[in-house]
């Protein structure tokens, strides 16, 4: 075993496919229901081992395994903030127990009650939830997609759905930076005029919103709320948009994936990994690509920085720029667009501009969405 060591908390989002990964026979012939069920007594599960992530910069070379959280993010949310906090503390023992140094805290566990900033005062072991490395790639992504779908970023109109969370306000920032426009969308109006102060005073001009509706005339949507069921529906996009959808469970529907392929929807990007890396585990990316939440505890060990990092909900547009230049001088990047589990092609891309430039012509908002 390597001196840099790190563990990743996962967690079952899919039920059934994401428990038969692991266990075939139990996926295959227990119901949702039951798994929900059954679940919430499940120690932490130990999944694989990970090896052969090493550093372009110094050939350091890092060890890490991912450990399971049973719980599913209903469960997360039926269930006693206290127990779930408990659950997790027990995954990140465990962790320690295996040689972790630091621990990720993944998808819904990292927003779960405080972000993790509980589950950092009760381990031992550093913490961070990979949200500063997953704001960057994630606005990396989406101006990317739009230089693909040829929208002009200095004229474009974007908008941000879950703009008052961690993630989404940083991004927030960051995306004014460089659009003509932004929608800052939320559930919560005080809150939006907050994240709005925030975004002032750069290139973008800012407004609020606490309808979906008004995201029909953005070009560009980054969308990471804490929703459990999907809330970005076809109804909501205007042809030729693209959809950088950032959250677990997706905020993006399968009808919108199904019905509009005249629009480009991705996920929050994939991250390349240096060096031999094999994960030991299949969860639904691509050899040698992660998730950039994964990346960030793989840089921080890389970095020797066994330290709480991203914790809380304010992640400094300081901390995205530092973990952003880790990342590059490692030799992480993004790699890449996915879209509900499959590689996004170049012609696909093609595909989705012929269709939204023939439905530009005819298209129109629903009457409710009209000016």
């Amino acid at each position: 075993m390597t001196d840099d060591t790190f563990a990743f908390i996962i967690h079952p989002i899919n039920i059934k496919a994401d428990v038969a990964r692991k266990y075939p026979l139990l996926g295959k012939i227990l119901s949702e229901r039951q798994i929900n069920f059954f679940s919430q007594f499940f120690p932490p599960v130990y999944i694989s081992e990970i090896t052969g992530i090493v550093s372009e910069d110094n050939q350091r070379e890092l060890t890490g395994w991912f450990i399971a959280c049973p719980y599913t993010p209903a469960t997360m949310l039926r269930l006693p903030v206290e127990r779930v906090y408990k659950k997790l503390v027990a995954c990140g023992e465990k962790a320690a127990g295996l040689g972790a140094k630091i621990v990720g805290l993944g998808a819904y566990t990292s927003v779960v009650g405080d972000a993790g900033t509980t589950i950092a005062q009760r381990l031992d072991t550093p913490v961070t939830t990979g949200d500063s490395y997953t704001v960057y790639i994630a606005v990396e992504a989406v101006l990317k997609a739009a230089r693909e779908m040829d929208i002009p970023i200095g004229t474009a109109k974007a908008a941000v759905v879950g703009a008052t969370g961690a993630i989404g306000a940083t991004c927030a920032e960051l995306l004014a930076e460089s659009v003509a426009d932004l929608i800052l969308v939320g559930r919560r109006a005080e809150a939006l005029e907050q994240v709005r102060e925030r975004c002032e005073g750069k290139r973008a001009h800012i407004t609020t919103s606490i309808t979906m509706n008004d995201i029909y005339t953005a070009d560009l949507i980054l969308t990471v709320t804490n929703a459990t069921t999907s809330i970005i529906e076809p109804q909501h996009i205007k042809p030729g948009a693209v959809i950088c959808d950032v959250a677990r469970p997706r905020d993006v529907s399968w009808r919108l994936y199904r019905e509009r392929n005249d629009v480009l929807v991705i996920e929050g990007g994939m991250v390349e990994i240096p060096g031999p890396v094999d994960f030991g585990f299949d969860f639904g990316f691509p050899p040698g690509k992660a998730f950039a939440c994964m990346a960030e505890t793989m840089i921080l060990a890389l970095e020797g920085r066994y330290e709480d990092y991203s914790i809380g909900k304010h992640i400094a547009i300081e901390k995205v720029r530092e973990i952003s230049a880790m990342a590059q001088r490692h030799g992480f990047k993004l790699s890449g667009f996915r879209s509900f589990e499959y590689a996004v092609t170049a012609e696909q891309i093609a595909h989705v501009k012929e269709l939204a430039i023939a439905n530009q012509r005819v298209w129109s908002p629903p009457l409710a969405q009209r000016p």
